[in-house]
This record gives C-alpha cells, structure tokens and sequence, in this order.
C-alpha cells in the first residue's frame, strides 16, 4: 500500500530553510517574529509569482513545502523528552502536500504507547508558538493505538490519516499508524468505499445536486475539489494509488481522459488560489460580490450579452460539469472492481448493439458507435423505455464521450435520428432525466447546437438560480411531475391542463427552446421562436404544430407579465390576453409553460399569489375564449350580475335590501368590476354593521379557500385622507407583511374602500390563528386613526445579497385613457420599507393612489401604481411629471447608498 512520502517540490527562491536556520540561531533572535516573518516573506513572494502567472502546482505543493520548514524548525526549539517516541505528522490536504493560501493545517502529534503527559508541557508550548504564529492550525495528539480506535468510528478521520507524511520525529511511529488504519479490520476497502460514496452523496444534496449553484463552493459543490479527492482517496485504498495518474495503469483512466481531469483540478485549484489570496482569509465559496473581483483579476471584460461575471461563471460551470462526468465514470468502474468483482455478471440482452449489464446499459461491442452512429441516440430511447435500467455502464460512458464528435450535420439530419429524439420526448417515462443524462454526457449540446450554446451560462442576479441549460432542463422536468397524481393537490389546475394537452412533446419542445437564445444579444423570445421553427421542420413536425410551438416560444412571458403587472379584473384586459391567445388549446400549453418556467426559474418565485393570479387570468380568458372574442363582456351585465349574486347573500344574512341598495349607489362601477360577489357581500354587510362608530373600520381574511393557492386580504374602509395609503403601508411594513396589490376606490361620500393582498416576508400566506389575524387588525386600526401620524419607516437592515444587486431606480409615466388614471412604473432595488417611502413620495406631491400592482423579481421590484392628482384627474402637467420621476428616483437611490 502505497503512501505520501514527500512533498513534490521545494521552492527555495521563496524560502531559504539555512537562512531561516542562521536567523533563529542570531544571538538577538526572537523566535515567533523569524518564523512569522519568513512565512509572511514566502508568501508575499508566492501572491506575486501567482500574479505574474507560475505553475500552479509549484506554488500549491510549494506553499506546503514552506510550511514545512517552518514547522521543523519550530519543532527543533524545544526539548522533546524521549524525542524517538514522538513525530509531528501532515495530514489530510496538507499530508498530501496541498496548501492554498488559508487552507488549514491539520497536524498530527502522534506517540507510541507512552503516557502522553511525558509530552504535554512541551506539546503545549509547540502548538501555543503556532498559533501566536497566526496559523490555522488543526491539530491532535494521539498514540498509534487511539488512530487506529478513532480511525474505526469516524471515515473523515480515517481519510485524513491515511493522506498523512512525518515532517519530523520517529517516521516509524506515522509507517506502523499508517498500517494500522489501511488495514481490512479498520475498514475493509468495500466500507470504505460505500462509506466515501454516502459521504458524497450527502454533501451533493446540501447543494441542491447540482454543480449549477448562484454561488457554489470551490470544495464541496458537485464537480469542486471534494469529489476529485473522493476519487483519490478510493484510489489510494484500494489500488495503492498514490496520484490519479496511477489510474491510468490499473486501466481506470485513458491518457486523454487523465490530461482533462488534470486541467480542470489545475484550473479550479487557480480560482481557489485567487479567491484565498484575493479575500486574505479561507473562503471556498463563490459569492457573488467574489465572483466579481475574480472576472475582473482573470481579464474578463463585459461583452454584448455577457457580462464578465456571466463568462467567468460559464467556464466555472463547464469545468464543474465536466469533473462531475469524471466522478460518476471512475465511481461507478469503482463499484465494479471493489463491491462486485466476484459476483458474476447479469447479462440480458436488448438488440444487436445493447444489453444490459448487472442492471447497466452497455454496447455488445466496442465499435458499435462507429459502426452505427444512431446507437448514440438510441440509448438514451432504451434508458427511457426500460425505467429498471439503473444508467449506463462506465465503459459505455467513455466510448460515448470518446465519439461523440460523430454528431455532425449529416448526423443531425439523419432521419433515424429525429426519429429517435421525437421518440424520446413522447416516451411514457423517463424524458426529463435522459435529457439530463444527454447533456451530462455531452451529447444534446452537439445534437442540438443552440442548446449547446447555454451550457454553463448564468445570469448574474437572484431571479434566474440556475444556469440556462440547467433551468431548461428544470422546466422540462416540472412539466413531467405536473401529470403525476400528487400533483393534483399542490398544481391541481397544472395537473388537468397537462393531462388534456393533446401532444405532450409539443410542450416539451416549447419548454427546451423557450430561453435557448438567450445570451446573444436581441430579443430572446424572437430569436428563440426562429430555433424552434428549424427544429421542428428538421424534426418533420406538421405546420399546425410548428405554429403553436413558435407561438409558445415566442410569447412565453405574456402570461405572467399580463398576471403581475395588468389589472386582470378588468374585462378589457381579459379581452386583450384573450384576443392574443386565440383559442383554448393554446391558452392550455400556454399555462402549463408558465407555470413550469416560473417553479424552475427560482424555488422562491412560486407563491400562493402567483398561483391565484395566474390561475384567474387562466380560468377568466377561457371563459372569454368559449363566449367568443367577437362577444366582450357587457359591464353592465357584468355590475348587474355581481349585484344579484351579492344581494343573494346578503339577504341570507338578513340584511336590508333598500340599506344595502342605497349604500351601493354611492360605489360607482369600478369597485363592481374589480370584486367578486363574496367580496362585496363581506364588505357591504361590514360596513352596515359598523353604522357611525369612528372609522377606519379593518378586516382581514384569507382570499382562497384553495390549498396551496391564497393570500390574505386586508380590507379597509377609512376616510379618503391623502395620508392613508402611507399610513398604511408603513404599518404593513412594520408587521412584516408583503403587499402584493393594492386596490384603492373612493366612494361618493367622501370615503375609500381599501383592499390589500399580503403575504409573509418570505411569500407564504399568513397563519389563520385567530389570535394572529386580530392582532393585525388591532395594529391598522390603531395606526390609522389619524393618518397623518403614520408610523415611522421602520430600518432594517438589507440583505447582503441585495446590496451587491443595487440597480438605478428607473419611473415611466403613462397615461391610461380607459381608466383617466396616470399609470407610474417603478423599476428598483427591493429592500425593507420600498412601499412605504414611496407613499411618503406621493403625499409630498399631493399624488391619490387607486390601484398598485407589486412584483418581485429576485433583488428586482417591478412596481405599477394607478394614480390621479388630488381632483382624481391623470396627471398631465410635464413638468409635475418630470419633478416627480427625480423625487423618486433621488430618494430612493438615495436611501440605497446610506444602506449600502
């Protein structure tokens, strides 16, 4: 069994171990401040050679060479009592003689079977010099005997001791606890390596399984530095491999194969040098604000489509992607040659070119993608036709990445092949993960080049949580679970559109091109409907269908855009959606695109409200679409229905029909058309009640007796006071609740019937409890009984992520002829008290608001307000405009620099 013996290379042009050696032994010599300096000195000297471009690796196993040095001559201080009974030992990464600039040292003091104490006083004094040396130390004191006993508990320990080398002492005493730990009865080589695969597994899920994170860590992330070490460790245990070149003898490893695995350690072992040096303390994860400072210190520069940040990312994530193609091929060759090699294989054959193998699929013969260029697209059929087939076989895996350069034009065209790919997207099972599995392997971003474009594309904010391809994929993958019968609870609507779309992989080819031109420069949407066209006159699909898929393409934003930023209330604008959409069956695709694209854009983006919204916009254009887009709905109609549906209940609830009549004539239409019948029975029958106590009059109920799908509302019948809108927001804010739309309408009598929608500060819908909901109309109510002394903006804090996100406030201001209201866009950086400030704004320019729309897009807000001039008038005055655009825009960028 082979084990670390000694560090690849010395630098002594950083570090002169007889300098080092004259210096302590100088008469005046103060120890610490020799050794802290020379490791300052080398290091200092490394940063610049790293800046001037040297070889990572001498900078890597040197920087671990110095430290070395350090060490022994800091050993060499003290008098070790029975000093052949003790050695300082390197362990874990710095065992194997790997440092980066704050990586931590993790030492060893390891004894025979002697009492300890013998060494306590000395062992004390040692470790005190390091740390007052400012090293981040990790260190233990153990015999051979406690190494071997915890080595058996703990497979971290085990793994760290077995990457271990003598830096000084009795190397005998680290040969015979090296022996001792690599042993059958410490762990045989089938615990240990089903033991380092669960450990992989685990760290993969505490990062989402995916080497796509916003900010992934350099170590641990699937594709970082962890899992090539995972390799190295089974490698060591078992084969006796000390490098993973080694593997390249036992057969595991190709030339070409281990040339690549060597690059990508290279090139992230140089992004984990900057980020160390760059942020001068241990930090393995790629923050965005670091992810920053590294594109600019690596010379990216922003481009037409691509920031700088987006094309350091992309090289990251390419990189990742493929180590993590590495892990899962010598993984799996691992699972063969240590916990199957003395079973006999399970042969079952599928055809000429695949069988499978002990439940793997793999060819028959080695040339048969040679010979039959379409097997590389069969197999992916076959995995998705036999759901029992755990994957493919390693050996099948480095055959398809060895000839894949066989997919070319004629390749593309071929009509075996889109036959195959049409037969995969309309498979019963498996669709969503063979794609996976098509990309990971390399293979649909050279079947499909377009796709191939976004793979390892970002974009740099926190709407988008994934990359491009990795999103996509996503979609396709929701798009799978809406069908599944658990979704009827949680995507009830979701679950029956799909499940009476006619052709299901008509959604599937819309949700792989949606964003596939993004990146590029223009309109996404446009450029991405041209991709489709061309893929689907490939793929011999009828003109019918290419039409809707294109449509889908091209319009895949209309539905939430329509849902979050129009007043879907008002029939006029159902009317509008509806005339776009032209008939059910593409209003159906069309809703389950939406909402598959939002669940997979970003985890937090799917809430109760986006779910009702979408689901009013959905249910309210069918019924527009089966009335007939030649047939608007009559407002009149519409008020008179409303009225009949509302009087019903309230007479159920004795309430006096002329009461409720007369009350009602001083509402004019637009409160009709914006309310449900429930609403306006709730509302009306409250206020009756309510008589001539002082107002305001606040209640609060949930809005959707729906699972999964509801807010809260908050209603409010108050004087119409230029300060209530403030005044209530600001409480809002200060009971940390979100609004997400406001609906303002005064009546004849000098009064406003407020209406807002609210959810939590993490989007989730509020707790019924009683108790709770009491307590927040207590608060409003005590809080707007004189507006004009509304609270107090609260001060909180914003959020790191949201400060690295700062974007200019921008105002758009329009006016909307078919509701004589001035329409004003606020387009800015979320953070704590945004609605409140800006009602402080509008009463400061003597500005009604009527009706609000509240988006949040990751660190994005995208605000619409509805608003007149105190006489309820659009606002038409240019240069009230043009002061009131500034004011916002000043005040609050303003607000943003003091938080920043």
């Amino acid at each position: 069994m082979s084990q670390v013996t000694e560090v690849v290379c010395a630098v002594p042009e950083y570090l002169d171990p007889d300098q080092l050696s004259q210096a302590l032994q100088a008469a005046d010599a103060k120890p610490l401040f020799v050794l802290r300096d020379a490791l300052k000195l080398a290091s200092e000297r490394m940063d610049e050679a790293f800046r001037q471009g040297a070889d990572i690796r001498r900078l890597i196993y040197g920087r671990a060479w110095v430290l070395d040095q350090v060490l022994k001559a800091a050993w060499s201080l003290f008098d070790w009592p029975d000093a052949q009974r003790i050695a300082l030992v390197a362990v874990g990464g710095y065992g194997r003689g790997e440092l980066h600039p704050a990586s931590d040292v993790d030492i060893l003091l390891l004894t025979d079977e002697l009492d300890a104490n013998l060494f306590s006083e000395t062992i004390s004094a040692f470790l005190t010099l390091l740390w007052d040396m400012k090293l981040d130390i990790g260190s233990s004191v153990r015999s051979v005997s406690e190494c071997y006993n915890e080595c058996r508990n703990d497979i971290t320990i085990a793994t760290n001791l077995i990457e271990s080398r003598t830096l000084v002492g009795n190397p005998e005493l680290q040969q015979k606890m090296y022996a001792q730990v690599v042993s059958e009865e410490a762990w045989s080589d089938q615990e240990f390596f089903k033991a380092k695969f669960a450990e992989q597994q685990e760290r993969h899920l505490k990062t989402n399984n995916t080497e796509y994170n916003l900010e992934p860590n350099l170590k641990t992330s699937p594709g970082g530095l962890r899992d090539l070490q995972t390799l190295g460790w089974v490698s060591k245990r078992h084969f006796g491999a000390t490098y993973l070149r080694d593997l390249v003898a036992h057969g595991f490893l190709t030339e070409s194969e281990l040339d690549s695995l060597n690059k990508g350690e290279l090139y992230l072992w140089t992004v984990r040098y900057a980020l160390h040096m760059l942020c001068k303390r241990r930090e393995d994860r790629l923050l965005f604000d670091h992810q920053r400072t590294l594109a600019a210190f690596f010379g990216y520069q922003d481009q037409q489509g691509a920031l700088a940040v987006e094309q350091f990312m992309s090289k990251y994530y390419r990189v990742a992607k493929a180590m993590s193609e590495f892990n899962d091929m010598l993984l799996q060759y691992f699972d063969e040659a240590i916990l199957r090699s003395d079973q006999e294989p399970r042969i079952e054959p599928i055809n000429s070119r695949f069988r499978i193998h002990d439940d793997y699929l793999e060819v028959t013969y080695d040339k048969v993608f040679e010979h039959h260029p379409f097997a590389l697209m069969e197999l992916f059929v076959l995995l998705a036709q036999n759901p029992a087939i755990r994957g493919v076989r390693a050996s099948t895996i480095r055959l398809i990445r060895e000839h894949r350069h066989l997919i070319d034009e004629d390749f593309r065209k071929d009509l075996r092949n889109t036959s195959l790919f049409m037969e995969l997207l309309r498979s019963a099972e498996g669709v969503s993960t063979q794609l996976k599995r098509m990309n990971r392997y390399g293979i649909l971003g050279r079947y499909l080049p377009e796709f191939g474009k976004i793979i390892g594309q970002m974009q740099h904010d926190l709407f988008h949580i994934y990359t491009v391809d990795a999103h996509t994929l996503k979609v396709i993958q929701m798009m799978r679970q809406f069908r599944h019968t658990e979704m009827r609870d949680q995507l009830p609507l979701a679950h029956r559109v799909v499940n009476q779309l006619p052709k299901i992989e008509l959604l599937y080819i819309a949700g792989l091109y949606h964003d596939i031109a993004k990146g590029r420069g223009g309109d996404h949407s446009e450029l991405g409907a041209d991709d489709v066209i061309a893929f689907c006159q490939r793929h011999h699909i009828g003109k019918w269908d290419t039409h809707l898929v294109a449509w889908l393409v091209r319009n895949h934003l209309i539905m939430s855009m329509t849902a979050q930023r129009r007043d879907i209330s008002d029939p006029e604008v159902i009317h509008a959606f509806a005339m776009q959409v032209r008939d059910i069956v593409h209003l159906n695709y069309l809703y389950a695109l939406t909402v598959a694209d939002i669940n997979a854009t970003n985890h937090n983006l799917w809430n109760s409200w986006r779910a009702t919204l979408l689901r009013q916009l959905y249910t309210e254009t069918k019924r527009a679409l089966r009335r007939g887009l030649e047939n608007p709905i009559n407002k009149e109609d519409r008020i008179e229905q409303l009225q009949q549906e509302a009087m019903t209940l309230l007479k159920q609830r004795h309430l006096n029909e002329q009461d409720v009549r007369n009350f009602w004539t001083l509402l004019g239409d637009e409160y009709f058309l914006r309310e449900d019948a429930r609403n306006i029975a709730w509302h009306t029958q409250a206020i009756l009640e309510h008589g001539d106590r002082p107002l305001p009059l606040v209640l609060v109920q949930k809005t959707s007796y729906r699972l999964y799908e509801g807010a809260t509302e908050i209603f409010i019948y108050a004087d119409d006071l230029p300060n209530l809108f403030p005044a209530t927001v600001a409480t809002l804010d200060q009971l940390h609740l979100s609004v997400q739309d406001a609906r303002i309408i005064p009546t004849d009598s000098g009064r406003t019937l407020n209406t807002y929608t609210v959810l939590t500060e993490d989007n989730k819908p509020l707790s019924e409890n009683p108790d709770y909901l009491a307590s927040i109309q207590k608060r409003l109510t005590e809080e707007l009984d004189d507006p004009d002394d509304f609270p107090e903006i609260i001060q909180r804090r914003v959020p790191r992520l949201l400060k690295l996100f700062a974007i200019p406030t921008s105002v758009n201001l329009s006016n909307d002829p078919s509701t004589q209201q001035t329409v004003l866009e606020v387009i800015t950086s979320d953070r704590p008290g945004l609605l409140a400030r800006l009602g402080r704004i509008f009463v400061e320019f003597g500005i009604s608001v009527r009706k609000a729309k509240i988006s949040n897009i990751g660190e994005r807000v995208e605000d619409f307000f509805f608003i007149t001039d105190p006489e309820g008038q659009p606002i038409s005055d240019p240069q009230l405009c043009r002061a009131l655009q500034e004011r916002v825009c000043e005040k609050l960028d303003e607000h943003l620099q003091q938080n920043t």
